[in-house]
C-alpha cells in the first residue's frame, strides 16, 4: 500500500481501449459508457459521480492535477514521496490514523504517482462514505509534516526504488529506455525519481509542493457505487466545500526536439533468464494528436497486438513458431507525448536476433502495405465487444475518468469514445502509422541474459 502506481501508459488504454464501450454496439448513436453526473464546487472542486448499484459498496477518489512531471529540477521523486507523507497525519489525525479507521470499517485504501497526476482511493461500504470525505478532505488542506516523520518515510522511498528498480534489470532497462527516447521532457525522468535526488528530499520541499499544487481546484473527486449523486453533492459541499481554493501555476512542461536518430539500450544481467526485445516510437496523446489520430492508433494497437488473434501474435508466435510472445500497445492517455510499443521474446533456447528481425520485418510489411478495411472492421468490433461488463468492476470508471481529466481530456471525449473509434477508416489507420512509425524517433531495448562467470 502507498507504493509507486504502475498505471502508466497501458492502464489508459488497457482500460480505455478495452472498457470504456460498455455494452455499446457499432454504430450506436446514443452510445453511454458511465454515464456521469459531474458539477463544480464553488471553490472550483470538479465531482464526477458514477451511479454503479451491483453492490452495496462505493469507491471514492480524489485526483490531483499534478504528477512527476511538473517536479522542479533536482527535486525528482517529489511528487511520489509526498503520495507517501499524505499519509502521516493532519491536525486532527496522528500518523497512519486514517488508514486505521479505513480498516476499522471495513475498507481498503492505496494511491498512485503518474508523470501527470497523484490519487488517493478508499473502497468501503456505501453507508460509510461520509467518514471518507471528512477525512480526505482533511487532508487535502490540513498535512502536518515534520522531520521525525518525513526522513524515515524517505528511507522507506529509497528501499523501495532499490527493491523495484536498483535490483530488477527490467525496471533498470525501463527507466533507461524512457531516459533515451525523450531528449529533453521530463518524462524521461522516473516517477520514483533518481536516488541522489530522493535522499536530498526535506520536509520543506514536500510541504512546498503541497501547498503549491494541493488544491480543491486543483483536484477532481470521483465517486463510484451505491451512491445517490444529490446526497454525494450535499456531503462533498459539507466536507470539500469549506477549503478555498488555491493559487497554483499553470503547467509549464517542456517540448521535444526534433528526434533524428534510432537509438538502442541495452542491458544484460545475471538475473535476466529468457531475453527480451522492444521497440517504441514517440507518438501523439489525445491532447497532442490531430484529428482522428489517436483513435486510429488505438485500432492499429489492437489489429498489432490485441490477444491471440493479434497480426504479431499470429505471424510470430503461431505461424512461424519464432517467438514466446509478441505484441504492441499504445496509451493516449497522457498530458503531452506518448509511446507506441512492439515487444517481443523468444522460445526457450531460441534467438533475440530471430524475434527482433521478426519485428522489424512486420513493422516493414506495416508501412509498405498497411492495414485492410477487414481488419479494421475486426479490430472494431473486437473492441467493442471486449468490454460488456465493464462497469461490473467498480474501480474502471473512477481510474478512467481519472486518468483523462488529469490529462486534459474530459467527459464529453470518454462518453463520445465508442462513436469516434467506430467512425475510423483504413486510411486514417494507415496515415497515423506511417507518421509515428518512423525509426529515426526509435528506441529499441535489449534485455539480456548474462552468465555468471
Amino acid at each position: 500500500m502507498k507504493s509507486l502506481a504502475r498505471v502508466g501508459r497501458f492502464l489508459a488504454l488497457g482500460l480505455l481501449a478495452l472498457s470504456v464501450q460498455t455494452a455499446v454496439q457499432p454504430g450506436s448513436a446514443a452510445a453511454k459508457v458511465f454515464d456521469p453526473v459531474s458539477f463544480t464546487l464553488d471553490n472550483g472542486l470538479q465531482v464526477v459521480v458514477v451511479v454503479n448499484r451491483r453492490a452495496p459498496i462505493v469507491y471514492h477518489s480524489v485526483w490531483y492535477r499534478v504528477g512527476a512531471a511538473d517536479e522542479q529540477a533536482g527535486e525528482s521523486g517529489l511528487a511520489h514521496f509526498l503520495e507517501h507523507l499524505m499519509f502521516k497525519g493532519t491536525e486532527s489525525l496522528a500518523p497512519g490514523e486514517f488508514s486505521e479507521i479505513i480498516a476499522a470499517n471495513g475498507g481498503r485504501e492505496n494511491a498512485f504517482t503518474s508523470w501527470d497526476y497523484t490519487a488517493y482511493f478508499q473502497t468501503v461500504a456505501a453507508d460509510r462514505l461520509e467518514i471518507m470525505m471528512q477525512h480526505e478532505a482533511d487532508r487535502m488542506t490540513n498535512l502536518v509534516l515534520s522531520d521525525a516523520v518525513v526522513n524515515p518515510e524517505r528511507d522507506v522511498v529509497r528501499e523501495e526504488r532499490r527493491s523495484r528498480i536498483d535490483n530488477e534489470p527490467r525496471g533498470q532497462l525501463g527507466e533507461i529506455i524512457r531516459a533515451t527516447q525523450f531528449l529533453n521532457h521530463p518524462y524521461r525522468i522516473p516517477i520514483i525519481g533518481w536516488d541522489h535526488e530522493i535522499e536530498e528530499l526535506s520536509t520543506e520541499a514536500a510541504l512546498r509542493f503541497y501547498k503549491r499544487w494541493y488544491a480543491p481546484n486543483n483536484a477532481i473527486l470521483i465517486i463510484a457505487g451505491d451512491v445517490d449523486p444529490v446526497e454525494v453533492r450535499r456531503l462533498a459541499e459539507t466536507y470539500y466545500g469549506p477549503i478555498p481554493a488555491g493559487e497554483f501555476p499553470p503547467r509549464q512542461r517542456v517540448a521535444e526536439p526534433p528526434q533524428n536518430a534510432a537509438r538502442e539500450v541495452t542491458m544484460s544481467s545475471p538475473r535476466v533468464r529468457e531475453p527480451s526485445v522492444s521497440i517504441s516510437y514517440l507518438a501523439p496523446s489525445y491532447r497532442q494528436a490531430e484529428g482522428a489520430e489517436a483513435y486510429a492508433l488505438q485500432v492499429l494497437s489492437e489489429i498489432l497486438g490485441g490477444g491471440a488473434t493479434s497480426r504479431l501474435y499470429s505471424r510470430l508466435v503461431v505461424e512461424q513458431a519464432t517467438a514466446a510472445s509478441a505484441g504492441a500497445g499504445y496509451s493516449p492517455m497522457a498530458y503531452d507525448y506518448t509511446t507506441f510499443d512492439f515487444y517481443g521474446a523468444p522460445r526457450p533456447g531460441g534467438e533475440i536476433e530471430a524475434v527482433e528481425a521478426a519485428l522489424r520485418a512486420e513493422i516493414a510489411v506495416l508501412l509498405e502495405n498497411g492495414v485492410s478495411e477487414a481488419e479494421v472492421a475486426a479490430a472494431k468490433k473486437r473492441m467493442a465487444a471486449s468490454a460488456v461488463f465493464a462497469r461490473d468492476n467498480l474501480r474502471t470508471a473512477p481510474r478512467i475518468i481519472g486518468t483523462a481529466l488529469t490529462t486534459g481530456g474530459s467527459l464529453e471525449a470518454i462518453e463520445a469514445w465508442p462513436e469516434r473509434i467506430e467512425a475510423v477508416t483504413a486510411e486514417e489507420v494507415n496515415a497515423a502509422l506511417k507518421k509515428v512509425l518512423r525509426s529515426e524517433q526509435s528506441v529499441t531495448g535489449y534485455l539480456l541474459p548474462k552468465p555468471t562467470t
